[in-house]
């Protein structure tokens, strides 16, 4: 492994965890090997385009029968997974944060939720698809205690920065924002913005562009 470079481009890693769900879905229904050209038909990219994410992390295969499902499952695993299970933790348990811990829950991955916080006095204090729910007034606390790295922020909008100095003084090393404010941290902090109403907007109007187009 000491070969594999840590510079793994952002796309790359993306591909690769799609990638590994696809083949654990055909290890699901027997599939044994796999060629580069149907991961990309699958994935809408270019066989080019698989066998350069697979090189990049140094995975070679005997490409006459195409790739061991099996065997690329557990190399793409070795460099996506920690050691350890990675502990996360859902700030804001309204109708997204519920949806978000319900995916989650029995995925099987290395990414384990164990803990939600809200300020809401109905769900504080209840377990939420098998999760407990906390006062934010603890989260510090419990991030120590119960070893969270990442949280995902699925909290009304309004109260998005709220949140930012808790995460930034209970050390959070990775936060995944579901709101639609962009959030900023210090360096050292990986945070991804996932604003849905920006991308629907984006799909919304490449409809509307192949609509025009067909006229």
């Amino acid at each position: 492994m000491s070969n594999i470079p840590n510079n793994i481009p952002e796309k790359t890693i993306e591909r690769l965890s799609e990638y590994r769900r696809t083949l654990l879905s055909c290890h699901e229904q027997g599939i044994t090997h796999v060629f580069s050209h149907v991961l990309a038909g699958i994935h809408g990219i270019t066989a080019v385009q698989v066998r350069r994410d697979l090189m990049l992390i140094g995975f070679s295969s005997d490409t006459k029968k195409g790739y061991d499902v099996e065997v690329l499952i557990r190399f793409i695993s070795s460099i996506l997974d920690s050691r350890n299970p990675v502990h996360l933790a859902v700030i804001g348990m309204g109708h997204l944060g519920q949806a978000i811990t319900k995916y989650f829950n029995g995925k099987g991955l290395n990414l384990c939720i164990v803990a939600s916080f809200d300020i809401d006095p109905v769900k504080v204090g209840t377990d939420i698809d098998d999760i407990p729910c906390f006062h934010m007034d603890r989260f510090e606390e419990l991030v120590e205690e119960l070893d969270i790295n990442i949280v995902i922020l699925s909290c009304p909008t309004e109260t998005a920065t709220e949140v930012v100095l808790p995460i930034i003084n209970a050390g959070i090393k990775g936060v995944l924002n579901f709101t639609s404010k962009p959030l900023n941290f210090p360096k050292g902090i990986v945070v991804e913005n996932y604003d849905i109403t920006t991308l629907l907007e984006k799909v919304a109007y490449f409809v509307k562009e192949n609509e025009d187009n067909n006229l």
